[in-house]
């Protein structure tokens, strides 16, 4: 979504300690048309999040007071709205737990500004496009998922998939572009009590092998040792 497709100019809170990172992220964003608050702490991002309520927030990890992961429970706690997490290359540990604790995706730093703000714009349509009924059929990029029928069609064409395969697929879908992790999808696929990492790798090869069109993944993108993201038109950020 663009700020122009919506009454209001869409709120985005920045919490980070940073203060070059926040002057680079407050002028990118302001000149996008979005309207921008900052934060320099989790403690101080909780409080403006519910004085605020924001429709998105950019959080760094690694703060004083409150760090990113607590932030994250504490957001979760009370709204749904979309987190976006920065984060070191070396602070995989952080970020694993930022996106278990109900982050929706994250940047590394140093990052580029643009993809940034495609981050910004993919998880502001998702909210925008979501209801609180549950979606029966998926259409997105090159995907058609009729959950009722249990159908899927790729590029045009139906695919047989075993239903954790699409039970995975869909799982995917209603999250495009988002990170999720190991923990998660195990979660989400074979139930909170699922610790067996080895059946979400053979899953996802399979589903790969059905959906994919080349040896190449497009769909399916691998986060080294964080977990999947799909990319629901080929390797493109949505």
């Amino acid at each position: 979504m663009k700020p122009g497709e919506r009454d209001q100019p869409a709120k985005i809170l920045i919490v980070d300690d940073e203060p070059q990172i926040v002057r680079v992220l407050r002028t990118a964003l302001s000149a996008q048309g979005y309207a921008v608050r900052v934060a320099s702490n989790g403690a101080e991002g909780a409080d403006m999040a519910r004085e605020w309520s924001p429709d998105l927030v950019i959080t760094d990890v690694s703060m004083p007071e409150m760090n990113g992961v607590d932030l994250c429970r504490e957001l979760r706690q009370e709204s749904q709205v979309p987190i976006i997490v920065l984060s070191v290359r070396s602070n995989e540990r952080m970020k694993i737990e930022a996106l278990d604790a109900g982050a929706d995706d994250y940047v590394t730093k140093p990052f580029s500004i643009q993809e940034l703000q495609a981050r910004v714009r993919a998880q502001l349509r998702r909210t925008a496009t979501s209801t609180g009924e549950e979606q029966s059929v998926i259409d997105i990029g090159d995907f058609h998922i009729d959950k009722r029928q249990h159908r899927v069609m790729v590029r045009g064409q139906e695919v047989h998939l075993t239903p954790k395969q699409f039970d995975l697929l869909a799982c995917f879908a209603e999250r495009p572009g988002q990170v999720l992790t190991h923990r998660a999808l195990l979660h989400a696929i074979w139930g909170a009590n699922a610790d067996q990492p080895e059946y979400l790798r053979v899953n996802i090869g399979q589903l790969r092998k059905k959906i994919e069109a080349t040896d190449e993944p497009r769909y399916i993108i691998t986060e080294p040792w964080i977990g999947y993201r799909f990319l629901p038109s080929g390797n493109d950020v949505p």
